[in-house]
Parts: structure tokens; sequence; C-alpha cells
């Protein structure tokens, strides 16, 4: 009865209600002139989105399909890549790789560390013939935020692509696919884009579609020459998915309106109060170098964050995020991506406090939610005005 749900997980995330009742209109068939009108103002604004003039592809899937698509349609059988694995979805483009058939060559990291150009560098020369890296923007499960313009550089130099896993961080920060030179971007629906799941992006630079003629690999749905000759005739390869289109293009038009430079600006100030708060609890922030999308909290010993999620949820409809792998029980993510405002940080601040007060642990009462109000009182003016 009194109890209203405040969701704070790193995807899926809160949704307009703009956007979900766009959705909800009447379905139009997706081989009419009308929706192929529909499609072309959706693939305008995800350019604006990506910020590139390559075509940005989309599939009924998660963001796991861009992955997949992205590495069926780039390499052949046998081929090495090199991925950087310091978090669960590291650990998925060299499990994708692996069923693919190509021969991963892994640079390990500790969970929590972003990975150093120098040391990509050093693997790329260790490993010749190497044809791409496979890494992330930032690692959902750690929330470290990696050196992408930096990697993108090293990678060229070495004659090797570089493929972005986007999924959590397009749209949260600048990661401008043109000008820094990435080749491949992969995204999903569920995180910054703040829609339901179950639509996935990927855009490749001219340098990587030259390899998309080539590859030999094993694709039927996810075959983006197929989706280019669909592309070109405004349509589709396949029936899309016709509901989260119009819920997509309701949300492309609020980034617009909004502008990226702002909507970059809003994910610093919120991340920054979020972090600060923690800090003031006396907890600690996990990753070394974090990311805009989510603050990750490390909880204090004795302090179980399965336990912590579990009381958040079901006696306040607080739902806060539990670590993966190797950090389940010892971190809690805050996601700050979504139909947030950012207050909405500041209550995900008190119900950890709360949280922590009734398991035990010496929590000063207000702390963290003072000092985030702190942060977003002396910048709110000039993001938000």
């Amino acid at each position: 009865m009194f109890q209203k749900w405040h969701l704070f997980t790193p995807g899926p995330v809160p949704v307009a209600p703009e956007v979900l009742l766009a959705g909800a209109r009447p379905t139009p068939h997706h081989r009419l002139p009308e929706f192929s009108a529909v499609l072309s103002e959706i693939r305008e604004d995800l350019q604006y989105l990506f910020q590139t003039r390559r075509p940005v592809f989309f599939f009924a899937s998660s963001g796991t399909g861009a992955m997949e698509a992205a590495v069926a349609n780039l390499f052949s059988p046998g081929e090495r890549v090199l991925v950087v694995r310091g978090g669960k979805f590291g650990e998925r483009w060299g499990e994708i790789a692996e069923a693919y058939g190509l021969q991963p060559v892994y640079l390990d990291i500790p969970w929590g560390e972003a990975v150093s150009p120098e040391a990509v560098e050093r693997a790329l020369s260790e490993n010749p013939g190497v044809a791409a890296i496979l890494l992330q923007a930032h690692e959902t499960s750690t929330g470290v935020k990696h050196p992408v313009r930096e990697v993108a550089e090293v990678a060229h130099r070495a004659g090797a692509l570089v493929v972005v896993d986007a999924i959590s961080a397009l749209g949260v920060y600048p990661l401008p696919m043109d000008e820094w030179g990435l080749d491949v971007v992969v995204a999903g629906s569920q995180k910054s884009l703040a829609l339901p799941p179950g639509l996935s992006f990927v855009a490749l630079s001219e340098r990587a579609w030259e390899r998309v003629e080539k590859a030999e690999s094993p694709r039927y749905y996810f075959d983006l020459r197929r989706e280019w000759k669909a592309y070109q005739k405004e349509t589709t390869a396949y029936t899309p998915a016709v509901s989260l289109l119009l819920s997509l293009r309701e949300s492309l038009q609020l980034i617009r309106k909004i502008g990226l430079e702002r909507l970059f600006a809003h994910y610093a100030l919120v991340s920054r109060a979020c972090r600060e708060g923690v800090l003031a609890l006396g907890l600690e922030i996990f990753p070394r170098v974090p990311c805009e999308a989510l603050t990750m909290v490390k909880l204090p010993e004795g302090v179980d964050g399965g336990a912590l999620t579990r009381l958040l949820r079901k006696r306040y409809g607080v739902v806060l995020a539990g670590g993966q792998g190797q950090l389940k029980g010892k971190v809690v993510r805050i996601t700050h991506m979504g139909h947030q405002s950012p207050l909405e940080g500041v209550l995900a601040l008190s119900a950890l406090e709360v949280g922590l007060s009734e398991l035990g642990w010496p929590v000063k009462i207000g702390a963290g939610v003072a000092r985030a109000l702190e942060i977003i009182r002396e910048h709110a003016e000039e993001v938000y005005a």
C-alpha cells in the first residue's frame, strides 16, 4: 500500500512516461512508407547520438546481440583478437569470440582498475597479427571507465581495429565515434537511452565495414550485409521491434532537445554528487577510475550486500544492484542512468544510509545526503539553467 518502487539498477532503468506512452500507441505495419519515415528519423538521430556519419544498425535483442553481431560480421574463425578482461562483460567479449572460433588473447586486469594504453601496446607487440581490440567503454560490473580514446590510438598504430562495448556508456559521457576513430561501437536500449530492454545497436567505421564483406563466420539474423541492403531501402531485413522503435524515436527526440553537452554535464554532476556523498559516509568507491553511469560502493566489513539490497527493496522499494562474480556481496551499485532528476540520486544515498544503519553499521545519518546536496546546489544552475 505504501510502497513505491525506485529503480537504481544499471539496466533496466527508469523510463520517462512519454517514452512509454509512445510505445503504447497502435502498432503500425513495418513495411508501409509511413513507418519508413519513422526509421529514417530514428537513424538520423542515432547518428547524432553516436556522433558519426556512418549508418547505425539495430536489432531486436539485448546489447549482447550487438556484441555478437560485431564478432560475427568482422572476423573469421582462427583470427586473433585482444580482449581486455577486467570484469563480467570483458569476459563476455572473450566468450563470444571463443564461440565463433576466434583465438582471443586475454589482457587480464584486476577488477576495479582501468586498462592502461601501455599495457595494450605491450600486448599488441607481443602478439603480432591481432585483428582487433575488444573492450568496454566502461565495465559495468566494476564501475571502471577505460581510456577508450588512448586505446584506439594505440590500436590504430598497430593496424588493429578497436571494438567498443558502449552499452552503458553511450549518451553518458563523450564517445565521439568518428572523431576518436572508433571502428565499432555497440549499445543497448535499457541503459542511457532510457528505454525498456529489447533493442541493440551497432555502428561500424569504413575500415570495419571492409572486413564485413570478407568475414567467413556464420551469420543470419545478425548479418549486417542484409541489414545494409534494407537500410538503403528505408526498411529492415526482418520484422523489427516496432513498439520499441516508437519509444526509441521519442527518447532520441528528448536527447536532441536536451543536447549531448548538457546530458553529459548532467551525468557528470549526479555521479560526482553521489560519489562525494558516499565518501562523506566514510565508505569507499570501488573502482580507481569511476565512470559516470553508476556509483559502485565498497561495503564495509561485516555488511552483506545481498542482505542490504533485500532490505532496501522489501522495506523501502529502493532497488540497488549488487555485485557480480567475485564482487558478489561486497559492493552495491547505484545507477545514474535513465529518467532521473539529480535529487533522485540523493534518495538512493538516503536509502543507503538507512539500510546500513539498520544492519548495524555506525553510519552518521544525513552526512552523505548533505554532501551530495552541497554539490548539486553549487553546480545545478550551470547544468540545468
